[in-house]
């Protein structure tokens, strides 16, 4: 979609949400077990630093089954719920519903607002065997249907001024009912849509299908694109392919802190928005001083990361293998101190 043709199609959303994509969107992806609350607080730092803050964050999704969830939960899962439903570098956090009971979702999306949530996401893309096998997630796909039952329930529950999207695959075993998707997210409300271009079977396995995108332009709502952005480079072909400027961006991210300002410079001014190690390793420092049950999930959730910055950093790998097995925080916190004059 050309940008006169985007910019026709969002008159006919409410203004507040237009002005929400007056300009390229960058956002930080909704990651089960890495893009928790103390890894966004960090990499929305990051981004905000480098002087291109992420325009908005989506938490992981909370699981609704059988009942209203008590506020406690979506406080678990958003404590930012407590700060105006931001990180304390002043990202927006926007609050993920999975499930598959219309009513249901729709009670605890209203519930969700009330405790401050700016919107409301849907996520029909988690591709985990644990959450399809009980009718959450990308299993949906294969009933759009239930996602328009879904999507339309959510958005007449929560106030009118409060943004209702959805999160998809291009499929659950393949593509085949990519029409009917289109057409039950079209009819159901919603006011923009990310995709994760790729089947569920698919997995993460290169490439992203970034081309298939193609067809949801057609709608007359924002299409945000995802899947296998690590560069620059890979941005720029996302965009091209997709014909939508949006991006979210996930295990990039992540690997690279700098990628969302990376995104959109050019080769001459890289440097500017380029995060060295050694600037990194005072967030590192932060992220295993951050909140969390105990030190050991502290330590176990930083490896988790560091082990996804050896593929964004070579200092990150010789920094792995000096603390791969140790156990005490503060020694780990020492060796990426050492890592930082290297």
């Amino acid at each position: 979609m050309n940008n006169d043709n985007q910019q026709t199609l969002l008159l006919i959303q409410p203004n507040h949400i237009q002005k929400l994509f007056n300009n390229p969107v960058r956002l930080l992806a909704p990651m089960e077990g890495l893009t928790d609350p103390l890894m966004r607080q960090i990499l929305t730092q990051i981004a905000t630093d480098l002087g291109r803050p992420y325009d908005w964050s989506v938490s992981e999704f909370i699981r609704v089954t059988q009942h209203l969830l008590p506020a406690h939960v979506f406080y678990r899962y958003v404590p930012e719920l407590h700060q105006d439903a931001k990180t304390t570098a002043g990202t927006p956090i926007h609050i993920q519903l999975l499930g598959s009971e219309a009513n249901l979702m729709a009670e605890n999306a209203a519930f969700a607002c009330e405790l401050g949530a700016p919107a409301i996401d849907i996520n029909f893309g988690c591709p985990a065997k644990t959450v399809n096998s009980h009718r959450g997630g990308s299993v949906l796909l294969d009933e759009p249907e239930v996602m328009y039952d879904i999507i339309s329930a959510v958005r007449k529950a929560v106030p009118a001024d409060i943004p209702v999207s959805a999160k998809i695959r291009l499929g659950y075993t393949d593509t085949s009912r990519i029409d009917d998707i289109r057409g039950a997210i079209d009819a159901s409300g919603a006011n923009w849509l990310t995709i994760h271009a790729r089947t569920k079977t698919q997995g993460y396995k290169p490439p992203a299908y970034w081309d298939k995108i193609q067809s949801f332009n057609e709608l007359s709502i924002p299409v945000i694109a995802n899947g296998e952005i690590w560069t620059s480079a890979q941005a720029q072909n996302c965009m091209t392919q997709s014909g939508t400027n949006h991006l979210m961006l996930g295990r990039g991210a992540v690997t690279r802190p700098d990628l969302v300002a990376q995104v959109d410079v050019k080769e001459d001014n890289a440097d500017h928005t380029h995060l060295a190690w050694q600037d990194l390793t005072s967030h590192q420092i932060a992220f295993l001083q951050g909140q969390a049950k105990n030190d050991v999930v502290l330590v176990g959730r930083y490896k988790q990361w560091l082990g996804m910055l050896t593929k964004g950093y070579s200092e990150a790998q010789p920094l792995w293998n000096s603390i791969k097995r140790e156990k005490n925080k503060n020694a780990i916190i020492e060796a990426i101190k050492q890592s930082s004059y290297q």
